[in-house]
């Protein structure tokens, strides 16, 4: 999730850390890259207060422009889309889709199992962007929410079917099971269109990962047991979790989804515009 609860055993690796200017598409056009600008410099976007944001280090402002910049230019988000924030934290990803998202047709809900975060985008956000909507779902969580009462493996999503265009799962599977991760996906198809999309990040363990001497120090996946898991720290196992290569994809295509994009992270050492590994997903048009 990208709000974390005070006092955490092991601390959350980032979806991002340096702002990535390149992309994997063409160039934005200019007015887009005016508003990436606005949004990362502009000191009177709302902040939450910096003892506040659970979501490791980087700047706040600059890190929400670098994934709208993938959003769009990864994920095609479009200005009248109707966007689902998985784990929406504090605002990160909120508050510059409060720059891009049209006013009156497009439209944000987002949910998050910890209460400080949703508390700050619903005081500070939905006053003066009333189409940005947020609220706590009490999913069980070892470390983000463990007195929650919904099981993760049991989530029905608060949404009617075929209410959004677009989902994101930013920094959400790195802390999940595999059990609830397929719950996630079923439930995110769900209240998909048809022909919406899913951006996922995620972390994937290929022989890549395994063996690049120059990967994220504090990524030593372990594989537990027979897998698809592999977590990073052992005491606090859900601190973050690795998939092998193929699991996510096979989840993908069993909750009604066409991968249109799998793209590999510079965590494992390599060069990529990106730290974690991003999905981005279609929503089948057969589906409910």
């Amino acid at each position: 999730m990208n709000v974390h609860a005070p006092k955490i055993p092991a601390p959350k690796i980032p979806a991002s850390e340096t702002p990535a200017r390149e992309t994997l598409t063409a160039a934005l056009p200019a007015e887009t890259e005016w508003l990436l600008e606005h949004v990362a410099h502009n000191r009177f976007l709302p902040q939450p207060p910096a003892g506040s944001i659970y979501v490791g280090d980087g700047d706040f402002l600059a890190i929400g422009a670098e994934f709208l910049r993938h959003f769009v230019t990864l994920g095609g988000l479009r200005r009248s889309h109707r966007v689902l924030d998985v784990g929406c934290g504090i605002g990160r990803m909120a508050v510059p889709l409060t720059q891009f998202l049209h006013p009156e047709r497009g439209s944000y809900e987002g949910f998050d199992p910890v209460l400080e975060g949703v508390m700050w985008c619903t005081t500070t956000i939905t006053p003066a962007y009333p189409r940005f909507r947020f609220q706590r779902l009490d999913v069980a969580h070892a470390l983000y929410n463990p007195q929650g009462v919904v099981s993760g493996a049991e989530l029905v999503l608060p949404f009617a079917n075929r209410s959004f265009d677009f989902a994101l799962m930013v920094s959400v599977a790195t802390h999940l099971p595999p059990d609830e991760l397929a719950i996630y996906l079923r439930e995110i198809a769900r209240v998909l269109a048809p022909g919406g999309k899913l951006f996922l990040t995620a972390f994937i363990v290929d022989s890549g990962a395994v063996e690049t001497e120059g990967r994220d120090a504090r990524l030593g996946f372990v594989r537990e047991a027979d897998g698809p898991s592999w977590f990073a720290n052992a005491e606090a196992p859900l601190a973050a979790v690795a998939f092998d290569d193929g699991f996510i994809d096979a989840l993908l295509r069993e909750a009604g989804f066409d991968i249109a994009l799998k793209s590999l992270g510079h965590w494992r050492g390599r060069p990529a515009p990106h730290y974690q590994d991003i999905f981005v997903a279609m929503k089948r048009g057969d589906r409910p």
